[in-house]
């Protein structure tokens, strides 16, 4: 099961190198459905160990790191630059500038893997939630992203502020115990992200389709998510 993620972040990756964003997207949520639950089951039949906890990082480092990067990577290729940066020196180098999310994502998967801290919750935002943003934001706004509105300044300054969550001190809350008496603030998320995702389908359906409204109702939710972890902190 924990191979299987790391194919579809080997497929989101391929994908994502020749500009399918909505593919991409799918193999990386597909990546998140195995991820999910390669350890429940490991648990369940007994087989859990060492190997199977460094093979998942492994593959998430993949999945949740390389195939992100790889979508920047692509949008950076077709991103507006403003005058200053329309030169050969910013179109050459900024696109490598995208593997940087992989970097970082690979030391938030070390520094989990040795934080005592993370067990029924998270410090810093966790690599599959960095993932599915990426993915939904590409997938579902790349008209938007490559018009004049955007520029590969503003792309590279999102994604610096995202490889410091990744890897910052701020606590972040997991679903590993749900109750209403000490988990409020989670309640309190999911009911939102139900609005959000009925929001941007009911928009979506009446412009570009449901299906491209629910997948920026995604993105709208893991933002939600980072921001209510900060206030919540």
């Amino acid at each position: 099961i924990t191979c299987c993620n790391l194919i579809c972040g080997c497929i989101a990756a391929y994908c994502a190198f020749y500009g399918g964003f909505q593919y991409a997207f799918l193999f990386v949520l597909l990546g998140a459905f195995f991820d999910f639950f390669d350890g429940m089951v490991a648990r369940a039949l007994g087989v859990s160990g060492k190997m199977g906890v460094e093979l998942d990082s492994l593959a998430d480092c993949v999945t949740f790191g390389v195939a992100p990067s790889a979508m920047l990577f692509s949008l950076f290729s077709k991103v507006a630059y403003p005058e200053w940066m329309a030169n050969e020196f910013f179109f050459s180098v900024m696109p490598f500038t995208a593997f940087l999310l992989a970097a970082f994502s690979a030391l938030r998967l070390a520094k989990f893997n040795i934080d005592e801290r993370q067990h029924t919750g998270f410090i810093g935002m966790p690599t599959p939630a960095n993932a599915i943003f990426w993915g939904a934001l590409l997938a579902s706004s790349e008209e938007w992203l490559t018009s004049p509105r955007f520029n590969a300044l503003f792309l590279f300054l999102f994604m610096v502020l995202f490889c410091w969550l990744l890897v910052c001190e701020v606590p972040m809350f997991a679903f590993k115990s749900l109750s209403w008496k000490t988990d409020k603030v989670k309640f309190v998320f999911l009911g939102l992200s139900v609005v959000i995702l009925a929001v941007g389908a009911a928009v979506g359906a009446s412009a570009e389709g449901i299906w491209i409204g629910l997948i920026r109702g995604v993105a709208g939710c893991i933002g939600l998510y980072v921001f209510m972890s900060i206030l919540a902190s």
